[in-house]
């Protein structure tokens, strides 16, 4: 018999909250259109690849006067990408929907991420089975994957199996990417009239899955709210030990937004922002230089020690690097097939690249640190991107640090002590219990993707907004997939993606940052949030994160 925690024997009680339009009962609303949508950008491009789900309308839930009755519908629902907290929320949200619609129909769990439906790999839910997943973290309930969803094979056997199934709606929770499936997906059923729809869910803790409807991504709350929790506990012990420079990478792929939050909760000493960098067009060396600086004049000040937080994504955001990168996915694409470079030792393999790369490149690679240089090198994942969350930039910037700090204590400039401590908090926080906004964000995105189904919609991101004010007041409904995406290249190829939402540098949020970075960098403002709270007044238990509060302020 498996045992629970206390903490899980409790959560597992938690009854999520729901909007008002959906609590009203499912077959009590009514659907309202809004505006039409065009894409974010290349908007002709993207028209022209996603012809029958492209320009649809924003929708909203509202009550209706009167109950419908719902036929069967058996859906299926996929995990896909890393794993966010709250995922198995979305899932018992959509059963309890669907099952509210319905006794008879039922949800189907593909196995493993896309490849689930692909091969034909499932589950069938029942109450037990999901009642005990309700309030956890983790995708463990089906497991998820990284699979692309973009080739006819691929298409044909899914609509094979959903056939097998009687499915007649796919629910994708995922982040851009994987949302990027649902809406190639979603337009291949509809240009062959299978009559099967696609739902997805913004899912990824990065939080670069937003815009004017979907205002965060699930997960983003819990994890900031993990790492701020851990950040604040090494901010009490460097102020309590006052020896160590701290150097913590937080996991948020691409954006910065998981950092900022993070930074926003606990006020450390130094923040950097990838944005910014590349906004100004700032060198390694640069970067280096400025935080040099802060570290000389807080030892001026007898205070040898503070704490760094540094983006994941940061080193792509390095203009000099990020060139560098970009010709290496190239490189190491064309190189896959070489059995010569496959075969040689990993010093000959830098030589082979260098020798590939144009003269500005070929230096900057040679001249880093063999370790990074490896790295740069690791397979890419599915999406064709450099694995980031691999690549020690902090310990990186730790050694090009100390090399500067030597030269200035040559040059007679006072340098203090220099002692430091690398961290990486990534996977910390991507299973984590959901705190009681991802519990009820998460219900609440899956109970309305049902909504999306029911209403016959196809190529939508399931949709909850006014998420500042109490779960009885959010916004219930659904955006066309379309309206998100761009052209980008991935593979050595221009493909149709959803974009990534980056930090808006003359945005709310980033000059609340940079207001105070002067005084966080000399004070110690420190902030100690703790741990996460699931039991005791709203106002602590129920709070969103800082960047919500200041966006919509």
């Amino acid at each position: 018999m498996k045992t629970l925690s206390p903490l899980q024997q409790e959560r597992l009680k938690y009854q999520p909250k729901l909007p008002e339009s959906l609590k009203a009962g499912i077959n009590k609303l009514v659907c309202v259109e809004k505006e039409k949508t065009e894409a974010v950008k290349d908007k002709e491009q993207i028209k022209e690849l996603f012809a029958k789900t492209y320009g649809q309308a924003i929708v909203e839930f509202a009550v209706g006067t009167e109950e419908k009755a719902s036929g069967i519908k058996n859906v299926g629902v996929i995990l896909s990408g890393g794993q966010a907290p709250g995922g198995h929320n979305v899932i018992a949200g959509l059963y309890d929907a669907l099952k509210q619609a319905n006794k008879e129909n039922k949800l189907y769990g593909f196995l493993g991420g896309p490849s689930g439906i692909i091969d034909g790999k499932y589950v069938e839910f029942d109450d037990k089975f999901i009642d005990a997943y309700r309030n956890t973290g983790g995708f463990d309930i089906i497991g998820s994957g990284r699979t692309k969803l973009e080739t006819e094979e691929q298409f044909k056997k899914s609509l094979e199996v959903c056939k097998k199934l009687n499915i007649s709606a796919v629910v994708i929770i995922g982040g851009d990417d994987s949302n990027t499936n649902a809406a190639l997906l979603a337009e291949w059923f509809v240009k062959h009239d299978t009559g099967i729809q696609v739902i997805g869910c913004p899912k990824t803790i990065d939080g670069d899955l937003k815009n004017d409807q979907i205002e965060v991504s699930f997960g983003f709350d819990t994890a900031t709210k993990t790492y701020a929790e851990l950040i604040g506990n090494i901010q009490r012990d460097a102020n309590s030990a006052k020896k160590y420079w701290h150097f913590i990478k937080i996991m948020g792929r691409s954006a910065s937004h998981v950092a900022v939050e993070a930074a926003l909760q606990t006020q450390p000493n130094i923040c950097l922002v990838s944005e910014e960098v590349e906004e100004k067009k700032m060198s390694l060396n640069q970067i280096v230089e400025d935080m040099c600086k802060i570290i000389c004049k807080r030892a001026e000040n007898g205070k040898n020690f503070g704490i760094v937080i540094v983006p994941e994504g940061l080193i792509e955001f390095i203009p000099e690097m990020k060139d560098l990168i970009s010709s290496l996915n190239d490189l190491t694409h064309e190189l896959e097939s070489d059995e010569t470079y496959q075969n040689v030792r990993s010093e000959e393999k830098f030589k082979i690249i260098a020798s590939k790369l144009n003269e500005n490149n070929a230096k900057l690679f040679m001249s880093l640190p063999a370790l990074i240089k490896a790295q740069l090198l690791m397979d890419r994942d599915p999406h064709g991107n450099v694995q980031v969350s691999r690549i020690e930039t902090e310990k990186l910037l730790i050694e090009m640090i100390r090399t500067r700090l030597n030269e200035l204590k040559d040059e007679g400039v006072y340098v203090g002590k220099f002692s430091d401590q690398a961290h990486f908090f990534g996977y910390e926080g991507r299973c984590a219990f959901p705190s009681n906004f991802d519990a009820d964000y998460c219900y609440s995105l899956g109970f309305n993707a049902f909504a999306l189904i029911n209403f016959g919609l196809t190529g939508y991101l399931s949709s909850v907004k006014n998420l500042i004010k109490p779960a009885k007041e959010w916004v219930a409904g659904g955006v066309p997939l379309t309206m998100m995406m761009n052209m980008e290249k991935r593979h050595g190829e221009m493909k149709p993606v959803i974009q990534k939402a980056l930090i808006k540098l003359d945005g709310k949020v980033f000059k609340e940052l940079e207001a105070m970075r002067e005084e966080w960098a000399m004070n110690d403002r420190y902030l100690f949030p703790g741990a996460i709270q699931y039991f005791g007044p709203s106002e602590v238990c129920d709070l969103t994160t800082v960047t919500l509060q200041i966006e919509h302020a």
